[in-house]
C-alpha cells in the first residue's frame, strides 16, 4: 500500500550559488558520502530528501543526514534511512521507499513514493 508520495525539483546553478554562500549547508544536508559529488548530483539528491518528507509528511525534526541516496552497481539510487527518518517511516509503517533522480536543462527532480 502507498503511504505517501512527495516530488521536488531544485535548480542547480541556484542551490550552487547556496551552496557557496552558506558552506555549512552541505554538512547539514549531506551525510560525509555524499558530499564529495558534483554539483548536479547533489541537487538531485537534495530534491530526493525533500521529496523523502513529503512522502512522509513533513513532520518537524527530520535530519538531512538520517537519509542518504546510493545507488547500486547498475546507477539504480535507492534511500538508505536511520534516526529520525527512520523513526517517522516506523511510526507510518512504511517499509520500503521507490525513488527516482533526474537532472537536466540546469534542473534536478526527484520522486520518492513511501510503501508500507
Amino acid at each position: 500500500m502507498i503511504v505517501g508520495v512527495g516530488i521536488d525539483v531544485v535548480d542547480i546553478a541556484r542551490f550552487e550559488e547556496t551552496l557557496a554562500r552558506t558552506p555549512a549547508l552541505r554538512e547539514r544536508l549531506f551525510t560525509t558520502e555524499e558530499r564529495g559529488l558534483g554539483i548536479a548530483s547533489l541537487a538531485a539528491r537534495f530534491a530526493a530528501k525533500e521529496a523523502l518528507a513529503k512522502s512522509l509528511g513533513a513532520p518537524a525534526g527530520l535530519q538531512w543526514t538520517d537519509a542518504r541516496v546510493v545507488t547500486n552497481d547498475e546507477g539504480r539510487p535507492y534511500l538508505e534511512i536511520g534516526g529520525s527518518v527512520q523513526s517517522r517511516a516506523n511510526d507510518l509503517g512504511v517499509d520500503r521507499f521507490h525513488v527516482s533522480l533526474s537532472h537536466d536543462a540546469g534542473v534536478a527532480s526527484a520522486v520518492v513514493i513511501a510503501e508500507g
